[in-house]
């Protein structure tokens, strides 16, 4: 018999960019562990192909087109997602985008914005709308959002992209300590070298794969399905007391 608590059955998931990658590494976690699932997702095609495969496993599922970085398509899409499922039990911020490779002296404002944006706008944004459904529902919940690594090293050319996540760890932080009275968690995912859309060119780069991955202890990218037993742990009562902390999934790359 499984453990009991990992048992997702009646509960709803929220996944933002989840139609992918890390995204719907955590929904399919979810999914199989008997969540129902809602993702929002930018690409009309990825949706359809993400809600095809996680309703093989039996439950619920609803896929919205939502760019995070807008509030109002935001508060819309979470109403939208309360019609449907009535609940929201644990939300996950996982839509982010990334940089140019611009030198950080020629990174234009726009570009800086955009990132902010999408990354830190649009965590602001989902977790709003979460965190006042959870407090009226009055049965807690949890909220995850997707950092990184670059967030505790150095990331040229991408100081904007890590200054963002450097910020949602922060504003994880806050969210624990305010919001634990009405038995909300809030940790953060910070994922190392890997291979989603956003990290294609370097996958397809020998010198990349020479020079980068090679230092990674576990000798190989990650995929978005080493994200789905972290999702399903705090998704789940297994993590009723744990919240307010960052969970770092890199193979080893950090502490190498």
């Amino acid at each position: 018999m499984a453990f009991a608590p990992f048992d997702l059955t009646g509960k709803v998931a929220l996944i933002t960019g989840g139609n992918s990658g890390i995204g719907l590494g955590f929904a399919r976690g979810l999914a199989q562990s008997g969540a129902d699932v809602c993702i929002w997702g930018t690409n009309e095609e990825k949706n359809a192909k993400a809600r095809a495969e996680l309703e093989a496993y039996g439950g619920r599922v609803l896929t919205l087109r939502c760019d995070v970085g807008d509030q109002s398509a935001v508060e819309e899409s979470f109403g939208k997602t309360l019609s449907k499922f009535g609940r929201v039990d644990s939300c996950f911020a996982n839509a982010g985008i990334g940089g140019s490779g611009t030198p950080f002296a020629q990174m234009s404002h726009e570009e800086w914005r955009r990132i902010f944006q999408v990354n830190m706008d649009g965590v602001f944004f989902t977790f709003q709308q979460a965190i006042r459904h959870m407090v009226e529902n009055g049965e807690g919940g949890s909220l995850v959002v997707t950092s990184s690594l670059s967030a505790r090293e150095g990331a040229p050319r991408s100081q904007h992209y890590a200054a963002t996540k450097a910020g949602v760890n922060a504003m994880i932080r806050g969210l624990a300590v305010e919001h634990a009275r009405h038995g909300i968690r809030a940790n953060s995912v910070l994922p190392g070298w890997i291979e989603t859309a956003m990290t294609a060119g370097a996958v397809a780069s020998p010198v990349f794969q020479e020079k980068v991955i090679k230092r990674v202890p576990m000798r190989r990218w990650g995929t978005g399905d080493d994200f789905s037993g972290i999702a399903v742990y705090l998704a789940s009562e297994a993590s009723s007391f744990h919240t307010g902390d960052s969970f770092v999934i890199d193979g080893g790359y950090g502490v190498f």
